[in-house]
């Protein structure tokens, strides 16, 4: 790594709409069975089945507004590399700078990174990283290798 390289995010759009098309099935379906459940014999299920729906309903929520259309504060909007840190300028204004304990976890298909490490005050930070969220797919690629001394 000669230098240090600024990425500058999109909302990933299309990754959202997958996002959608997956989780809102798999709650809805958690739904329809509580009320089956409800009307039953097994009440005490349904709790547990709605609990189920609204814990996945939030975390599928917080990775639709977060990590693909970066609307939560604390989406990353800016990416720099540098030899001895990865600074990372969030939506609510801040700038997070990892410094130790850096590390890169490309996943096995591809289409997203995640990043985890210590700031300047001792706090572990942790971000994901999706391949719609970068303007080319070369610079996604060119990210990945900057990152590859991480691992």
């Amino acid at each position: 790594m000669a230098k240090s390289e600024s990425y500058a995010l999109i909302p990933d759009k299309r990754g959202a709409m997958w996002d959608v098309v997956l989780y809102i099935p798999v709650i809805a379906i958690l739904i329809l069975m509580a009320l089956q459940f409800w009307y039953g014999p097994h009440q005490y299920v349904s709790y547990i089945l709605v609990f189920s729906a609204t814990y996945i309903g939030l975390i599928g929520f917080n990775r639709i507004a977060g990590s693909r259309l970066l609307i939560k504060p604390s989406a990353p909007l800016a990416l720099t590399v540098d030899k001895k840190r990865i600074s990372i300028n969030t939506k609510g204004g801040d700038s997070v700078e990892l410094v130790n304990e850096v590390r890169y976890f490309p996943d096995y298909a591809g289409k997203s990174f995640g990043l985890t490490g210590m700031d300047m005050s001792g706090k572990k930070q942790q971000f994901v990283f999706h391949r719609g969220q970068f303007e080319s797919e070369n610079m996604f690629k060119d990210i990945r290798s900057r990152l590859a001394v991480y691992k």
